[in-house]
């Protein structure tokens, strides 16, 4: 009977620190808080523990996040946080990116000096997986970050895209600009060849129309050549008669006259 009323007292004991439960909803993908508070003005600040499952006699159970109550000591993940006020006795714990796996009890020790002073709490979490088109009524930590951080890689997408939108404009221009010159430069160069084909025929073609003149024409060229040169016989045949007949004069008179050759 003695050993009975022993172990009735220590289970007693055991159970003397305060052990209440809470039951907490999540969705995948977003963020949750498990809640867990302790009296920081009475015991001051103290060592909490948090772990999955049960809550042992003592320290946590497969422990997640620990705390001395000013600061975390140990974490398990980084997606385990303690986002409320330490120094309001705050240590309810945040999970980031529901997982369906993340479901489950969890446990939360704070350590009250003194014997079985230890508060312990509860909390045991369902995980719904999230619609497809779900969309929050209002603003939630879980999706103010990740909107901030999506928010800031949507514009640097939209800068880099009208930069290089904008670069590949330019260099679209400046091309067509080079093609307009190169073909211009050839245009000119080509009216250029045309024109001096053109005269160079043209000089060929005058030529060519003066070797090959018909006979007649030929032959007027002839007569008038030979005309011309008969004309030009008749004249010093009359200068050379005009000569003697001077010459004869100046004999007739008595006169000293030298005949230049």
């Amino acid at each position: 009977a003695r050993d009975g009323d022993v172990s009735l007292i220590v289970n007693l004991l055991f159970s003397v620190s305060g052990c209440d439960g809470r039951r907490v909803v999540g969705q995948t993908g977003q963020n949750v808080t498990l809640p867990c508070n302790y009296d920081i003005k009475t015991n001051g600040a103290v060592h909490v523990c948090w772990g999955r499952g049960e809550i042992p006699n003592s320290k946590c159970y497969n422990q997640l996040l620990s705390t001395d109550g000013h600061k975390v000591e140990t974490r398990a993940s980084s997606r385990y946080q303690l986002l409320g006020r330490l120094d309001e006795g705050d240590v309810s714990l945040t999970i980031l990116s529901l997982t369906e796996e993340d479901a489950g009890r969890y446990g939360c020790r704070a350590e009250i000096p003194g014997w079985f002073n230890d508060e312990k709490h509860h909390v045991d979490l369902t995980v719904e997986r999230a619609p497809t088109t779900w969309a929050p009524s209002e603003p939630q930590t879980s999706s103010e970050r990740p909107a901030a951080t999506q928010t800031a890689a949507d514009q640097l997408t939209t800068e880099s895209l009208l930069t290089s939108s904008s670069n590949s404009s330019s260099s679209t221009d400046e091309g067509q600009e080079g093609s307009m010159v190169a073909v211009i430069l050839v245009l000119v160069l080509f009216l250029l060849v045309v024109l001096l084909t053109a005269a160079g025929l043209f000089i060929m073609a005058k030529r060519w129309k003066q070797l090959k003149l018909p006979p007649q024409q030929q032959q007027r060229r002839q007569v008038q050549i030979s005309s011309t040169s008969s004309t030009l016989q008749l004249h010093q045949r009359a200068s050379v008669v005009e000569n003697v007949y001077q010459i004869d004069g100046a004999a007739n008179e008595g006169g000293d006259y030298e005949l230049c050759p």
